[in-house]
């Protein structure tokens, strides 16, 4: 069982991707809804993707490349764009630990392209090259599968080109590529130019294929016209372990209010700590909100298990506060 194998439960009929490996025999698994669990590694089984039938060619595929071809090279010939589409990042498998990250061209321009990593808002440029149409290239840059949860952001910048007389000018091209567990497997089929298996992800799409605006007055207009940027909001980033008791919350002391609405100061505390800890970036924060009644830590529980940005979250700190911390890890 490695990072990536997709994996079906054995007493129930949920299905993931697994993410990373845990302690004490379990695994961490990204189910479809994008939600991530840990399980005993005794209670999945890997499911065969059949790759040899899912890559085979179908015979009517071949007809229709043997009838488009020849269209094509009529078509390029005068120096008509057929392919506005196909830009392509793709993972491939070295071995059963590396991939290898190729990126593919196929359209019918000629692209600039500049590929590099961001890590935690740091840039790294990795390769800057001229990419002919139809064509692809294999990056020196690999990646571990075993440390796919430290994965850089990948940043792509690709201009357009094509030469002749009549060609409108396309828009330049900035994407930027963070795969996840689920989606990385969904993505795994033959890889476009290349025609090997590997996991690909489309930079392009028609509603990018926009062309330029060709006159001086529409230039002028696009740059002056307003836009529907919002002002930015500056957030405050929590510290790593936040203490809900209503001693902390309150320190001048609760005064006359019931325990209901002191419930909801600690979920209101709870629930500010949380939005900024994503929005600032935090990998994990830990939320200390005692035994109790238990209701603060079931409401809190309810919370984490329905929030789109929470991968995960497990009793915290046991030797020191038993069941009342828990311990959230984030997407």
């Amino acid at each position: 069982m490695n990072i990536g194998d997709k994996v079906r439960m054995v007493r129930a009929t949920e299905q993931g991707v697994v993410t990373r490996f845990l302690s004490g025999g379990r695994v961490e698994i990204e189910i479809e809804d994008g939600f991530r669990i840990p399980v005993l590694q005794s209670e999945i089984v890997v499911v065969s993707p059949m790759e040899a039938e899912r890559f085979k060619p179908s015979t009517a595929a071949a007809e229709l490349r043997e009838t488009i071809a020849p269209q094509r090279s009529a078509a390029t010939a005068k120096g008509q764009i057929l392919a506005n589409v196909g830009l392509y990042l793709a993972f491939v498998s070295q071995n059963d630990r590396d991939v290898a990250l190729h990126v593919v061209n196929n359209t019918d321009w000629e692209l600039l392209l500049t590929i590099a990593e961001e890590r935690e808002g740091r840039y790294r440029g990795l390769q800057s090259l001229t990419l002919k149409a139809k064509t692809q290239t294999k990056l020196l840059e690999q990646y571990q599968m075993e440390r796919f949860e430290q994965w850089p952001t990948l940043l792509v910048q690709a201009v357009y080109f094509r030469g002749g007389v009549g060609q409108p000018a396309r828009m330049p091209l900035v994407k930027r590529l963070k795969p996840r567990a689920q989606q990385f497997y969904k993505n795994k089929q033959n890889v476009p130019v290349l025609n090997q298996p590997g996991h690909v992800f489309l930079l392009d799409d028609e509603a990018g294929a926009a062309s330029l605006p060709s006159q001086p007055e529409q230039i002028k207009e696009a740059m002056l016209s307003p836009t529907d940027e919002q002002p930015l909001v500056v957030v405050d980033r929590p510290t790593s372990v936040v203490d809900l008791h209503i001693e902390k919350l309150l320190p001048a002391g609760p005064g006359s209010q019931s325990p209901g609405q002191l419930v909801d100061i600690q979920l209101r505390a709870f629930e500010k700590n949380l939005e900024n800890a994503i929005a600032s970036g935090m990998g994990e924060i830990t939320f200390i909100h005692g035994v109790g009644s238990g209701k603060l830590r079931q409401e809190i529980h309810r919370q984490l298990s329905r929030h789109p940005n929470v991968r995960f979250f497990e009793d915290a700190q046991k030797q020191k506060f038993g069941y009342g911390a828990t311990k959230v890890t984030l997407k």
